[in-house]
């Protein structure tokens, strides 16, 4: 097969700088270019929420490279503030707007990946129109962000909907000396969390002083000369000088969508293992696609940033001659919030309710390390899992660092089908002021051994 000479990269954040340089790896000949249509590219998005806070102290140091640092490290081109208008898949060509100057341009290509990401989602009743209504989905969003706050009296924030950037973006106001509300439509926050881990969270908000408003039908923004200025709720007015809007993610799909490529139910853009869209000469990872569960063997919609990067590099290999297959991926991430961790990996109890009829759950509570060392913590656990099957379908954690370590080993567990009762079996490290004598898994296991 006859090498492409150039491959095109649309979309700058995780997926794209990856692609970008795994392409010009693989194919140090070709000429390899990145459009991205904000200001930066290679940012840390999952950082964010900590600039508020002062943990990260300064936005650049979540900016990994430059247009400029991008090509003389990893050889190719990037043009930020040029957004990629269509796609005309028959001559093989794109058409650019330099938003600068607002020149069009067409481009060329032997081989284009698309990794445009995702957008926040607006709420119609409060618009990101408003002067003080915000989301935090990029550098840009923070600096916003930032701007306003330095150029106003802000005491009150209202930070709507309660998923894992939700939190995180509260926890850090409220580090920061705001007084932060929580408005979510369910009754618990981390609604896509298990029951026990959202009871502990509500807990971890009121201990801290961050209150959590339920939505209702009788909910109302009020807006005023351009601001919300007011929540009602439950027949009161409270106040707000500004709002963060936290509700999830839709993929950009709009480009791919006007040239024909094939759009999956979920709403990403639909790609074979190989990352190809319905065009041949057209990849897609990131934000934007659909990717396979592993463990419900369906299409899913998980828009994280490790998969992001993981799926770039295949991406970028296969645009480039490869014939690398992007394995089905085992969700497993992580937070922080009120001074706790939660992760989780896996189906959650009620998804694993849903693909497996045999589905069972045990939980407990345990010490990370012994009582007597300082810092000694409990830390809560919940292993979901198939009776019949004996295969781990999901676990939830929350406690200290140690979480982090608790959803890997579940991950490799189902990752190579171990059976669940082998917990039971393992030897966990232990020394007092590390690790507990008996290990939160171990008691899962027996728990596990005792329904099996």
């Amino acid at each position: 097969m006859q090498e492409p000479k150039k491959i095109i990269i649309v979309g700058g954040n995780a997926a794209g700088p990856a692609a970008a340089a795994k392409a010009k790896r693989v194919n140090p000949n070709a000429d390899v270019i990145l459009f991205e249509a904000g200001n930066f590219i290679s940012t840390g998005t999952c950082e964010l929420p900590y600039l508020f806070s002062g943990e990260i102290d300064d936005y650049n140091k979540i900016v990994n490279f430059t247009p400029d640092t991008f090509l003389a490290k990893k050889g190719v081109r990037v043009f930020t503030n040029h957004f990629v208008k269509s796609i005309n898949s028959k001559n093989k060509e794109i058409e650019v707007i330099d938003r600068k100057t607002s020149h069009i341009k067409q481009f060329n290509y032997d081989k284009l990946i698309l990794t445009t990401g995702s957008s926040a989602k607006e709420l119609p009743d409060l618009p990101f129109s408003l002067e003080n209504v915000f989301s935090l989905k990029s550098v840009h969003d923070y600096i916003k962000i930032k701007d306003f706050i330095k150029g106003n009296e802000i005491e009150k924030v209202l930070v709507i909907g309660s998923g894992y950037i939700g939190l995180e973006i509260a926890d850090s106001l409220k580090k920061a000396g705001y007084n932060v509300s929580i408005l979510e439509k369910e009754k618990l926050p981390f609604p896509n969390g298990d029951k026990e881990v959202q009871f502990l969270i509500n807990d971890l908000l009121v201990q801290n002083n961050i209150k959590f408003l339920s939505a209702s039908s009788n909910n109302g923004f009020i807006t005023k000369n351009n601001r919300f200025t007011q929540l009602k709720h439950e027949g009161r007015f409270l106040d707000f000088d500004l709002a963060i809007v936290a509700v999830g993610v839709v993929p950009n799909i709009s480009v791919a969508e006007n040239a024909g490529l094939k759009i999956g139910n979920l709403g990403g853009i639909s790609v074979d293992s190989r990352l190809k869209t319905s065009d041949p000469n057209i990849f897609a990872a990131g934000d934007n696609i659909e990717i396979k569960n592993y463990l419900t063997k369906q299409n899913d919609y998980i828009p994280l940033a490790t998969y992001a990067h993981s799926y770039g590099h295949i991406a970028g290999e296969n645009a480039s001659g490869g014939n690398k297959i992007a394995e089905p991926v085992i969700p497993n991430s992580a937070f922080q919030v009120c001074g706790k961790f939660i992760a989780q990996v896996g189906l959650s109890e009620i998804q694993a309710k849903k693909y497996f009829v045999n589905s069972a759950s045990v939980s407990a509570v345990a010490n990370n390390k012994v009582k007597v060392m300082p810092n000694s913590q409990k830390v809560f656990g919940k292993i979901i899992f198939d009776r019949r099957l004996k295969i781990i379908l999901g676990a939830s954690f929350v406690g200290g660092n140690e979480v982090s370590g608790y959803t890997d080993i579940i991950s490799v567990m189902i990752y190579n089908k171990i059976p669940v009762d082998n917990l039971i079996s393992y030897n966990f490290n232990y020394t007092p002021p590390l690790s507990p004598f008996v290990n939160l898994l171990s008691i899962l296991g027996r728990k596990i051994k005792e329904i099996i």
